[in-house]
């Protein structure tokens, strides 16, 4: 795992300028278009991403207050209100503006704002059936930074399966095989049904989109 920390901003950094290259060349059905993140457009989503940069403190405070201490309804309904206020375009300079912001989670480091990045970026190209794929040292840092509680907040059933990589020599758990790319098992990780084809196995039907 890496932990210097210079080397993981310059990963955040170019994760965000390849994210807001997507988004710059996305149309506007594409913007409306669902993703990974149920209930969630492209628009949502990156309004999201970008709500760290964009948001106070006591912004994020009063607005847990409103939502009754839930984060998850906060940030619904801040991405929801954003992402109607907000065009395409202002939404995507938004991310190219933030390259360098140092904004990390709370508890996360550095390593839990890429994962923040890349998780979300996945959401949107996976979701839109776009050819990306995350270079792999980003997702080694990704992965070599999970810990057993981060995965356990998405409570996926993995009982008796292994996640075993195809283009990486990533494993997790053991059991059933279910097999992937590291970006399609990352995100099988993270709760995200995928479209069909992305995983192979007999618990790949189970944990797809139907």
């Amino acid at each position: 795992m890496v932990t210097d920390d210079a080397e993981v901003r310059a990963a955040i950094g170019a994760e965000r300028r390849d994210l807001a290259a997507l988004l710059a060349g996305l149309t506007p059905e594409q913007w409306d278009a669902p993703t990974l993140c149920v209930g969630w457009r492209t628009r949502e989503v990156v309004a999201h991403i970008t709500m760290a940069y964009r948001y106070s403190m006591p912004q994020i405070v009063l607005g847990m207050l409103r939502a009754r201490g839930s984060f998850n309804r906060m940030a619904d309904r801040a991405a929801r209100a954003d992402a109607a206020k907000m065009s395409a375009a202002e939404l995507s300079a938004c991310v190219a503006e933030n390259v360098d912001h140092d904004w990390q989670p709370p508890g996360g480091g550095y390593a839990g704002a890429l994962s923040h990045d890349i998780i979300h970026g996945l959401d949107i190209t996976v979701g839109l059936g776009l050819n990306r794929s995350v270079p792999v040292d980003r997702l080694e840092i990704v992965l070599g930074s999970l810990q057993p509680r981060q995965v356990e907040v998405f409570d996926v059933d993995l009982d008796g399966v292994e996640l075993r990589a195809e283009d990486s020599n990533w494993s997790y758990g053991s059991g059933r095989p279910l097999t992937g790319a590291t970006q399609d098992l990352l995100l099988v990780l993270c709760g995200r049904r995928l479209p069909p084809g992305h995983l192979s196995g007999p618990d790949a039907a189970r944990l797809s989109a139907a």
